[in-house]
């Protein structure tokens, strides 16, 4: 495989991206359902680019009202060879302020309000999550990010809560002696499902406060998080374009983790156990793996 289709799940504050060929729309329905809004595709050179925003335009849906298996459904059957995520977050390490970018490489997931797996009763798997994001597209982005005059972070451990509210004064607290770096609503499931579809996947969380640890600072709200964010998306929107173009210049190689062929190591239902209307209903996610 060496043609990039990069899949690009806008979040909070971006729902478009600029510079695209021969843009059209596409609407899709999944057996998971219809994903959060239509599908934009173009292309930026040689690099196909497939946008979905997550919250729909005009932000409809809540974190936890996120169609997240239908999302990745559709960019797995979109042809989608990799995912990258942008998100809304808040920090909870003082080096890591409102307008910078983070390049997540760990999650601790807190949600609780999610359907978080595209298998179950019919036929099981249990993909690794040690290692949750792409490194090689992960890198690439950040790249993008600092080439067009952003503060990036390369790391950065992301817990996800259910929301919709923020943490509370001793949640956040919490979460720092955890030793967790940012904070958001919906990098979980999204990371999981697209690990379990064999997607390379990676995540540029966007800082837009400090949520309410920190006392020298204002509690979050959205008043504030607005300011940051549209900055913060218009960053987001140059470095897209400047990652296709790095792209077009990297003929696209597997995954150091081997991400396209996880589910090699992950089916354990037994080939005579499985319910066939429940390998159909796969068939976009897992068909390679079990043959079908």
């Amino acid at each position: 495989m060496t043609h990039w289709t990069l899949g690009i799940i806008g979040g909070s504050g971006l729902y478009a991206i600029d510079g695209l060929e021969d843009r059209r729309e596409e609407q899709v329905e999944t057996a998971w359902g219809a994903p959060s809004d239509t599908l934009v595709r173009g292309r930026i050179g040689k690099v196909q680019l497939v946008f979905l925003p997550r919250h729909g335009r005009g932000h409809r849906l809540s974190p936890t009202d996120v169609p997240y298996r239908a999302n990745i459904a559709a960019l797995k059957a979109a042809g989608c060879t990799d995912v990258l995520s942008f998100s809304a977050c808040g920090s909870l390490q003082e080096p890591y302020a409102p307008s910078d970018f983070v390049a997540v490489d760990q999650f601790i997931d807190r949600t609780f309000a999610r359907q978080k797996s595209f298998f179950g009763a019919g036929m099981v798997a249990h993909v690794s999550m040690a290692q949750p994001v792409c490194g090689r597209l992960s890198g690439l982005a950040a790249d993008a990010v600092a080439a067009m005059g952003g503060t990036v972070h390369r790391g950065g451990t992301y817990l996800a809560m259910e929301g919709p509210q923020f943490s509370s004064l001793a949640e956040s607290k919490l979460y720092r002696q955890w030793g967790c770096d940012v904070i958001g609503m919906t990098n979980m499931p999204e990371a999981k499902l697209a690990r379990e579809a064999e997607l390379p996947y990676a995540t540029l969380a966007m800082v837009t406060d400090y949520d309410c640890w920190r006392a020298e600072t204002e509690a979050v709200s959205v008043t504030n998080v607005l300011e940051i964010m549209h900055h913060n998306s218009a960053l987001a929107r140059r470095a897209i374009v400047q990652l296709a173009h790095t792209l077009n210049a990297a003929p696209r190689t597997p995954s150091p983790q081997g991400i396209e062929s996880c589910l090699d190591f992950a089916l354990i239902t037994a080939p005579e156990a499985r319910d066939p209307e429940y390998l159909d209903r796969l068939r976009v996610i897992a068909a390679r793996a079990f043959g079908g």
